[in-house]
């Protein structure tokens, strides 16, 4: 792994998003047995431990490059990434519409069950920052760069567009002097938006903190996953009150995790949806 090198065209480097992969201070580890435990029990579809925060940047198709940017977050509970399917498919998926993504492999498992988010919200914060260092070299526009995340990763999302006038880590080179500010959020059938971590209930945590000044917003989820198509809503709700464009599309089943891959069930088509959404707000350009 190398740690912010230009990106060379039809690449797909892993890039380490901390200088010599020194993380934040407080960084708190794993326990060794179970780090082995964790390595042996990660698959194809799991990874089940991040120690070495990375993006994995896939370039825009340069047919249609328009300058877009956006830092996948894959969902997990905090405890897993889901790589491929809310990660790396989505990436392929974003490089065809002209957009660069980054796939970010954030600290997992939880290393605070009283505060998951706390470490990958520092990993997804300087990935915003990386996007914005390298935009020059990688065909990014610094105005345009967005964040996606699924379930855990919806709600590491929905952090980054609330709390991104709080630096989760002090600055420690000159990407950090760049703002950690979404130009928009895409939390997919987000988790863990209620009181506590919870998604049993429909209301929402005091860590939501919306305002007018929250980027636009672009929401799909189903009505059979839990109370999260509740909470969906009552964000929607928030967002509108502070004047913030929003998007809600609530489809009636699909249950939970179900990414971009095909299915007989409309969920399947929510990311066109979002592809609308982001071409009626700006982000991307009309193909000429």
């Amino acid at each position: 792994m190398v740690f912010a090198s230009p990106l060379v065209a039809a690449e797909r480097p892993e890039i380490g998003i901390w200088p010599e992969n020194k993380l934040p201070a407080g960084a708190k580890p794993v326990p060794a047995a179970r780090v082995e435990q964790l390595k042996k029990a990660t698959d194809a579809e799991r990874i089940r431990y991040v120690e070495t925060p990375s993006i994995t940047v896939y370039q825009a198709d340069k047919k249609k490059t328009n300058g877009c940017g956006i830092v996948i977050c894959p969902g997990g509970g905090y405890n897993i990434l889901a790589w491929p399917k809310e990660g790396l498919e989505l990436a392929e998926w974003f490089s065809s519409l002209g957009v660069t993504a980054a796939v970010l492999k954030y600290r997992v498992p939880r290393r605070d069950p009283d505060a998951r988010h706390t470490e990958p919200l520092q990993d997804a914060q300087r990935a915003i920052r990386l996007m914005r260092h390298h935009a020059a070299n990688w065909g990014i526009d610094v105005n345009r760069v967005g964040v996606m995340g699924f379930s855990a990763g919806g709600h590491l999302t929905v952090m980054t567009g609330t709390h991104w006038d709080k630096p989760a880590y002090e600055n420690i080179d000159a990407a950090d002097e760049l703002s950690c500010r979404p130009d928009f959020l895409c939390p997919i059938y987000a988790a863990y938006l209620g009181p506590d971590y919870k998604d049993n209930v429909a209301k929402l945590g005091p860590l939501v903190r919306v305002s007018k000044n929250t980027p636009p917003t672009f929401m799909a989820v189903t009505a059979d996953d839990a109370f999260r198509g509740a909470q969906a809503a009552l964000l929607f709700l928030e967002l509108k009150k502070h004047k913030v464009p929003v998007e809600l599309h609530v489809y009636a089943s699909g249950g939970h995790g179900y990414g971009i891959r095909p299915s007989n069930n409309p969920v399947s088509t929510w990311h066109h949806r979002l592809a609308d959404w982001l071409k009626q707000q700006g982000f991307l350009k009309s193909e000429k």
